[in-house]
């Protein structure tokens, strides 16, 4: 197949996209038309294998599960008590309660796969409180927006339950890989803040609250701190795999939300029924992407870009930066998922020809899908915080005040270029 049909099945794709069509149609439609075009209707025999063995993927229960354990977290109040007790230790930094935008984000993240969630769950409980306190609404909602991006960097993680389902890598590998780069990028956020709020002499800070009051308020947040260890520890030392240790954090949140007296029928079924529409929706735009993926290697799109980019002789570096622009700009345009599953069938096995770790590929996939979250037009978390801001502004406060933060991103991956270790270490000590 050549390079315009290639282009031409991209952009096709693209447009299906930007004009609403569901993900996971615009992309089977190019897989079915694809492979159809190259191949003939025999192609379509080749299809159904492939549809019934993601369907039946064990690995890809974790999916539900991690979903699942956010909802329950998110609707039982644990969250609003993880920023109150947040904001007692860190409202006295330089920036105030914006540090705790992100101390809870990164906290919320270590107990939800989502992005999107953890921006909405931190903002509904913050923006009122920053807006009450004089807070500026830009330096909130671009904290409270970046901040939810760390919620697919900071395991669990959907978006790497996808990349490493796609690429046959270990989940729990990449799991483990995403602590230090997570902890590293929620320390860089809160040291901006601090920077800025001293730099423009505005620096909000909260009244001091009593260290007896302080510590009481810690027990708060003990849920999300042992949701994570039973998760991320189950993992790390081998006891259980990733869909195990989702179903132990999962029996962990139950307990929490029976002790805070929550626990009854209709929060179950609201759980039940949100978890069920999010895993249905990308367990199908999962099915989708392998369907596109059959297309792809058939007719050896894959291995014709590899070998074409490899005979120009890039190094790892400049290949490393073309892509870092690529997916600035992909980001621009396409969701996270989307933009997962379009390219990595494409980029993977460049990546892989060129020597690169394929744990820390993942790493630098989700820190561009980040990326992606934060840049407008199409950037999900910009519209979820501007949506639930509690005055009529518009949503170019929520991408200016972001923007700062899409800078450091940036900078950080090139952090990640310069020292790869600080992804692969962790790993390679399982």
């Amino acid at each position: 197949m050549s390079v315009p049909f290639i282009a031409l099945g991209f952009l096709a794709m693209l447009a299906m996209m930007l004009i609403g069509l569901p993900i996971a149609i615009a992309m089977a439609v190019v897989g079915v038309v694809g492979g159809v075009a190259a191949y003939g209707v025999p192609f379509l025999d080749s299809i159904a294998p492939v549809v019934w063995g993601v369907q039946n993927d064990n690995l890809l229960t974790c999916i539900p599960l991690f979903v699942l354990l956010g909802e329950l977290l998110l609707r039982s109040g644990i969250a609003d008590r993880m920023y109150g007790a947040l904001s007692a230790w860190l409202g006295r930094l330089p920036g105030g309660l914006l540090h705790t935008n992100i101390g809870s984000c990164a906290m919320f993240a270590a107990t939800s796969g989502s992005s999107v969630a953890t921006a909405a769950t931190v903002g509904t409980v913050a923006l009122p409180s920053l807006r009450a306190r004089g807070y500026s609404m830009r330096s909130s909602l671009g904290s409270l927006a970046a901040g939810g991006t760390l919620g697919i960097l900071i395991p669990p993680s959907v978006n790497m339950i996808v990349y490493g389902s796609l690429t046959n890598n270990s989940i729990g590998k990449l799991f483990i890989a995403g602590i230090i780069p997570g902890l590293l990028l929620t320390g860089t956020f809160m040291l901006y803040i601090a920077v800025a709020a001293m730099w423009s002499k505005e620096t909000m800070r909260e009244a001091t609250v009593p260290l007896g009051e302080r510590i009481r308020l810690l027990r708060n947040l003990v849920p999300p701190a042992v949701v994570f260890g039973i998760v991320m520890g189950s993992l790390y030392f081998g006891i259980a795999t990733a869909t195990e240790s989702a179903a132990l954090g999962v029996m962990a949140a139950l307990f929490f939300v029976w002790r805070s007296g929550r626990l009854d029928w209709a929060l179950l079924r609201n759980c039940f029924i949100s978890s069920g529409r999010i895993s249905g929706m990308i367990l199908l735009i999962m099915t989708a992407a392998f369907v596109l993926n059959l297309t792809i290697s058939l007719t050896g799109v894959a291995e014709n870009m590899t070998k074409w980019v490899v005979s120009l002789g890039l190094s790892q570096t400049v290949l490393l930066l073309t892509l870092i622009v690529f997916y600035l700009v992909l980001g621009m345009f396409m969701d996270v998922l989307s933009m997962q599953v379009a390219t990595i069938p494409i980029t993977y096995p460049i990546a892989m020809a060129l020597g690169i770790d394929p744990i820390w590929y993942g790493i630098f996939i989700v820190l561009m899908c980040e990326l992606g979250m934060i840049t407008p037009p199409v950037g999900m978390n910009l519209f979820v915080v501007h949506g639930i801001r509690p005055d009529n502004g518009g949503i170019e406060d929520a991408i200016w005040g972001a923007l700062p933060y899409a800078a450091i991103m940036l900078l950080f991956t090139l952090l990640l270029i310069a020292a790869p270790w600080i992804v692969t270490w962790l790993p390679l000590h399982m």
